[in-house]
């Protein structure tokens, strides 16, 4: 199998929050609400699969053509914070999320 148990709890942000936001689970723990960012939770670069994967068919042929050494950093180039990706859905959806705000441990 490859990717989410999709009948198991989400380990992942996204996949988690779309739960909630179906109702399957309670609420989002928002973990750490004191990080050096503009809403206090975590930034993260979020990328889809696809264009992940996308970035890595692109970095083979590269090396088909140019065999050496080269670095590729694979993201979208700007972070959002958790709060942002959860108003995302919240906008996208048409429903409020949950989330409770938690210590970092």
């Amino acid at each position: 199998l490859i990717g989410e148990n999709p009948v198991g709890t989400p380990n992942n942000l996204m996949p988690y929050v779309a739960q909630v936001a179906v109702g399957r689970l309670p609420h989002v723990n928002v973990t750490g609400t004191d990080y050096d960012t503009p809403d206090g939770t975590g930034v993260r670069d979020y990328i889809h699969v696809v264009d992940l994967a996308k970035g890595h068919i692109a970095a083979m042929k590269k090396f088909k053509d140019n065999c050496g050494l080269q670095i590729y950093n694979l993201g979208t180039g700007k972070g959002y914070s958790v709060l942002e990706m959860i108003k995302a859905l919240e906008k996208a959806s048409g429903k409020t999320i949950a989330y409770k705000n938690c210590p970092r441990s």
